[in-house]
């Protein structure tokens, strides 16, 4: 029997992704944040090359998976904004990225856990299958949109939907560039959830 324990790379994911928030604003869409996870450490810097071998593993492992699921699909690695990133690009891919990509996120957790075997190191991957993250982050721009207009129209806050990390994320990148607005995070998973509120 294997061990199910899986070496984290960082907290519930929306703890960092406020904490993230706070230390850069950036406006990639990590959902973990490693200086976050490890209590406030400072951050170890990896460097391009490192970032790059992981995306390699990432890459071996995603295609293992794929010929063992009988699944066609062109994989790119890649190193964006300081993390590596993997993307799986082909057609019949739902079923890679499920409802409202939980699946794409047990792969991604699966796929990191792969290369923590290698390297030893927490990574934060990102993996995207079909372009779901590209599309999803279009998506909840628009929702984040929304949801600032309605705060400074009626000066009210506004609960949105439960989200997964890496959509809470994307949503708090887009209010925090706007002024007048804030947003954090309330709730537990699963049924964690961004509050858009007038700035103090």
């Amino acid at each position: 029997m294997t061990e199910t324990s899986i070496p984290r790379a960082e907290k519930s994911l929306d703890e960092e992704e406020t904490a993230t928030l706070a230390v850069d604003g950036d406006d990639t869409e990590a959902d973990d944040d490693t200086e976050a996870a490890a209590g406030g450490r400072a951050k170890k810097a990896v460097s391009e090359g490192d970032l790059f071998r992981q995306s390699e593993i990432a890459a071996d492992y995603v295609e293992g998976l794929l010929d063992i699921l009988d699944y066609d699909g062109d994989i790119d690695e890649l190193v964006s904004a300081g993390r590596p990133m993997v993307e799986v690009v082909g057609e019949r891919l739902q079923n890679l990225v499920g409802q409202r990509g939980a699946t794409l996120e047990a792969l991604q957790e699966l796929t990191r856990l792969a290369v923590f075997r290698q390297t030893g190191t927490p990574s934060r991957l990102l993996l995207d299958v079909g372009g779901y993250r590209a599309n999803r982050r279009k998506e909840l721009a628009a929702v984040a949109k929304n949801a600032v207009e309605k705060v400074k129209e009626y000066g009210e806050p506004v609960r949105l939907d439960a989200m997964s990390a890496f959509e809470r994320k994307c949503v708090h990148d887009v209010v925090n560039a706007m002024s007048g607005v804030a947003s954090e995070s309330e709730g537990v998973e699963p049924n964690r959830r961004i509050v858009v509120r007038p700035a103090d």
